[in-house]
């Protein structure tokens, strides 16, 4: 195998992150899939069609990672049971694509430690946050003046108040611009997905909470913006295809070619922003709140937010609920902060214990 080749182990790979990175995997000659795995779903399949020995499914992957040695890890499990991945590629100093966000969320303290010790690369997948890291590419921290995350606002931005205790799983799941797995789509529509990248935002970009924004932005073409010292603003603008920040991650420090087309700005193009509403989006609030109280509340909104989401996707509670929920959750645990793995897990069990005690079926 040519020095030059990169090895990519694709966690999560038949959820929508895992099926775009084996798209862009296949039409990049200098990349080669060693490891796969998925939390459920069989590999036979795929692990044929890219000739991968090392296949995983369910379970922890840090085994897997440890026999398939890969020059890249590509995070795509969905929530909490991407931490571990998360803090061995930190560890090992294996560039990190990040698709994750739950994972340095809940362990973000012990990620950046690991981070530090580790010192390969950590290059973030989720749209918002390699916008961010492409516009502050290259530029000294300090200028920097705060960030701007952008959110669709998702199918509910303008359903009367009063309605949104009928939503049912269906309209949760219709977003009306990215195609994504249903936890978090429904992240999306309650914009708790947002509060996540907040906080990720936190960790990975070293600011304070106030010099993170968030804004509605509901054709998602801006994906994120960047304010400089000086008052200038720096925009990552293109179409809402998770294709682009998925080739940026595995072929850096290249640009690639992907298929998606660039923006015609010739056709017209309107961009339009607005304040996000808390009242409507709590969630939002919730999860600034759980960040600036630092510890492991970050850890407990997120444990807390992925089970009231399970039992909305099988119709025990209402989409209101969700946000209820999380609160209570957030007012019952210590938010100590965690000094290992052992006392972050066991941060995230007490807070899904009391997020199902409170679980009211509808």
């Amino acid at each position: 195998m040519a020095a030059d080749r990169r090895r990519v182990a694709i966690l999560g790979a038949t959820g929508s992150i895992g099926r775009q990175a084996l798209e862009v995997v296949s039409a990049r000659p200098e990349l080669d899939v060693c490891a796969l795995a998925s939390g459920s779903t069989d590999l036979e399949a795929l692990a044929s069609a890219y000739g991968v020995s090392h296949v995983q499914v369910g379970g922890d992957p840090v085994a897997l990672l440890e026999a398939a040695e890969p020059d890249i890890v590509l995070n795509a499990v969905v929530g909490f049971a991407g931490v571990r991945a998360t803090l061995w590629a930190l560890e090992h100093g294996v560039t990190l694509a990040l698709a994750n966000k739950e994972s340095l969320v809940a362990a973000g303290d012990l990620a950046l430690d690991a981070w530090k010790r580790g010192g390969g690369l950590l290059l973030p997948v989720d749209s918002e946050h390699s916008a961010v890291f492409q516009c502050c590419e290259g530029r000294a921290p300090e200028t920097v003046d705060s960030i701007v995350l952008t959110a669709s606002g998702g199918p509910f931005r303008e359903r009367p108040l009063h309605e949104l205790d009928a939503v049912t799983v269906e309209e949760a799941l219709a977003h009306p611009t990215w195609s994504m797995g249903p936890k978090i789509t429904i992240d999306s529509a309650t914009l708790a997905n947002k509060g996540l990248e907040v906080i990720e935002a936190h960790f990975l970009f070293g600011l304070p909470y106030d010099r993170i924004e968030v804004v509605v932005h509901p054709s998602s073409v801006v994906h994120a913006i960047v304010r400089l010292r000086d008052g200038a603003a720096l925009a990552h603008l293109g179409y809402p295809d998770m294709r682009v920040p998925i080739s940026f991650a595995l072929t850096y420090p290249e640009r690639r070619e992907t298929p998606v087309a660039p923006l015609d700005f010739r056709a017209g193009l309107t961009l339009e922003f607005e304040p996000p509403d808390t009242e409507r989006f709590p969630l939002l609030r919730l999860a600034r709140e759980a960040g600036e109280r630092g510890g492991t509340y970050p850890c407990a909104f997120n444990a807390a937010n992925e089970v009231a989401v399970e039992a909305f996707l099988r119709g025990l509670v209402r989409f209101t609920d969700i946000a209820t929920v999380v609160e209570d959750a957030l007012g019952a645990v210590d938010g100590a902060p965690a000094r290992d793995l052992d006392e972050l897990v066991e941060a995230d069990e007490e807070a899904r214990r009391h997020a199902a005690g409170r679980l009211t079926p509808t």
